[in-house]
This record gives structure tokens, sequence and C-alpha cells, in this order.
């Protein structure tokens, strides 16, 4: 006598006898329970920006205006900076295009340069040693979010170039970093952690590269 085998079509084809594979109970409840957060939950109220409103939209006239437009030359930018709290050091360059979140949490030390279209996106403290170099359109960003929060909290780092290290074009400095003296984050490349002195790094996420050696 002939029998006929019935397949699941909505499952692989089994041999008769194979073992079905097993199946936890908690499989389809665990993918309906998963939620992603919700904005709407979001509060920034424990963060302060550290001035009033007013400063900050003051701030943000000035820069659109005088530092981050067209205009050359690095003087008036120095002087506007240090006018709303940033803690600017001798010869620093810095060239149009460059925009800074809140001045008041950024630091930089003596003959430093910040070139075209710099973002320090500075919720957090940024600290840039003396003798530093911040290439063209690198971007400084000391704010996160925690994925795991239902309300998808603001989680905040601040970013310290020590001195003598090179930030070069295009590159991405992540919350909490440090480049120690001398350490190179080559182009395009993403730092999300400590960066070693005098060490080339390349890459995303960056990786050591090689050593960095100045002729005497």
């Amino acid at each position: 006598m002939l029998v006929k085998v019935q397949q699941n079509t909505s499952e692989t084809p089994m041999a008769i006898g194979e073992p079905r594979p097993e199946r936890h109970a908690g499989d389809s409840e665990d993918k309906t329970r998963a939620r992603p957060p919700s904005l709407a939950q979001y509060s920034s109220k424990a963060f302060s920006r550290g001035r009033p409103a007013w400063v900050e939209a003051a701030w943000l006239i000035i820069q659109a205006l005088l530092v981050s437009s067209w205009l050359p030359g690095s003087a008036h930018r120095r002087v506007l900076l240090r006018l709303f709290g940033a803690r600017i050091g001798r010869g620093v360059v810095i060239k149009p295009g460059v925009r800074v979140k809140l001045p008041w949490r950024l630091e930089i030390g003596d003959h430093s340069w910040i070139g075209e279209h710099v973002w320090i996106d500075n919720l957090a403290a940024v600290s840039i040693g003396a003798d530093c170099c911040v290439s063209q359109g690198v971007y400084l960003c000391t704010g996160s979010h925690d994925w795991s929060a239902p309300g998808f909290d603001l989680v905040l780092k601040p970013i310290i170039l020590e001195d003598g290290s090179w930030a070069a074009a295009k590159s991405v400095i992540g919350p909490g970093v440090r480049m120690k003296t001398g350490a190179v984050l080559t182009l395009g490349a993403v730092a999300t952690a400590d960066l070693d002195a005098w060490t080339l790094y390349k890459g995303a996420p960056a990786a050591p590269a090689g050593r960095r050696e100045v002729r005497s």
C-alpha cells in the first residue's frame, strides 16, 4: 500500500524520522517583547549647557556671522571665542568654517591649528594641547546615547588631544577619546578608543599602523 506523506510547505522539507529543530519557548515571545527606545521619553533636564539660553543664542549669531563665515583671519576668531569663555593660547590658527557648540567648554593650547570646517561638537569639554593640528573637516563628538535605555539617554564624555597630536582631514574622534602626545589619526579614520603616544592610526575603528618618528 502506498502512503502519501504531505509536507508542510512553510518549513524546510525533512527526511522521515529526522528530528525537528529544537524550539525554545521564549523565542517568539522575545521578538514580540522587544521594543525600540521611545524618543518621547527622552529628557535632557539633567544636562546643563553651562550658560543662559540668551548667551548661547548670542554665540550662535556671532559664530554664523564671524567665526564660521568665509572671512579670512584667525585674530578675530580667537577674540570672539575668548569673549564667550574659551581658553585660547598664543598663536592659535583658526580657519574659516569652524563650528564650536559651546565655546566655554573649549581649551586650545599655544600654536595649534584648527582647519577649515572643523566641527567641535563639545557638549562635554574638549581640550586641545599645544602644537596640535586638527585638519579640515574633522569631527570631534563628545555626545552619544544609551541605546539600551528606554528613553535613549544622553551620554557625554570629554575629548583630550595631548600636545603634538594630529587629527588628519575628515577623521572622527568619539566621546571619551584621548589622543596621547604625538599620536596621529590618519585621513578619514575613526577613533573610538584612546590612541597611544607617537603612534599612527588608520581605519574605522582606528587601529595602530606604525610609529611616528620626528626627525631631529
